[in-house]
Parts: structure tokens; C-alpha cells; sequence
């Protein structure tokens, strides 16, 4: 799904092992190495949980993808770090499901898009 850049790496720290056991009240790292296809002045996250087809938006603390990490205006043909936090409220309920990680520029089009099975735990 990633139209406008592609992925070179994606890091979720600390997951040993998938699915990533995500416990309650702690903060998981996100670090995504990109390039991008196109020019843009800015970059917006949207994170999801899959659950049964149904994509259930996931609060992030900074969706603004110039706050984490990358430099803006993105360029064409360059490399970036995309860096952020995911945090795991202690109210979520313990449950599999699928974390759904677009990041979209201007023009609401993919710079990139991964999913990973989680495992929400005590």
C-alpha cells in the first residue's frame, strides 16, 4: 500500500518475536526507514487496530510526521527516519490483532503503510 515511497525497514522495539507481546502501560518504539517517491511539505500517521476486518483507529501522541523524526519539506528521491512511540493503554483489553502504520503526505496518499500481529497483555 505504500503508493508514494518505500519501506527499508521497519523496527519495533522491544518485540523479540511475532506476534509482539504489547503489555499494558508501556511504551513500544517505531523506527521506519523510507524513501520517498514524491515531494511534500508535510506527513500525518494514522494507526489503526484490525480487528476482524474492521479498522478501529489507534491514538498516537504525535501524528505529525515532521515532529518525529523527519526533516520537512520531504524530498523526492531521499531517505528518512520516521520515529515514533505507541503507546499501550492500560484500559485496552487483551487481545490479538493486527497494528495497521500508514504514514500520508499532502495529498492523503501512502508514503508508507506495514502491519504487524500484536498481542495485547496484562
Amino acid at each position: 500500500g505504500s503508493k508514494d515511497g518505500s519501506i527499508q525497514e521497519v523496527n519495533v522495539s522491544p518485540c523479540p518475536t511475532q506476534p509482539c507481546l504489547l503489555h499494558k502501560g508501556i511504551s513500544y518504539s517505531i523506527n521506519v526507514t523510507f524513501a520517498s517517491k514524491i515531494k511534500s511539505q508535510g506527513s500525518k500517521a494514522r494507526v489503526y487496530g484490525e480487528m476482524l476486518h474492521v479498522d478501529i483507529p489507534f491514538p498516537i501522541p504525535e501524528p505529525d510526521g515532521c515532529k518525529s523524526g523527519i526533516q520537512c519539506p520531504i524530498q523526492k528521491g531521499h531517505s528518512y527516519s520516521y520515529l515514533n512511540k505507541l503507546p499501550v493503554k492500560s484500559e485496552y483489553p487483551s487481545i490479538k490483532l493486527i497494528v495497521k502504520w500508514e504514514l500520508v503526505d499532502d495529498q492523503d496518499q501512502m508514503l508508507f503503510c506495514w502491519k504487524i500481529p500484536v498481542q495485547i497483555t496484562s
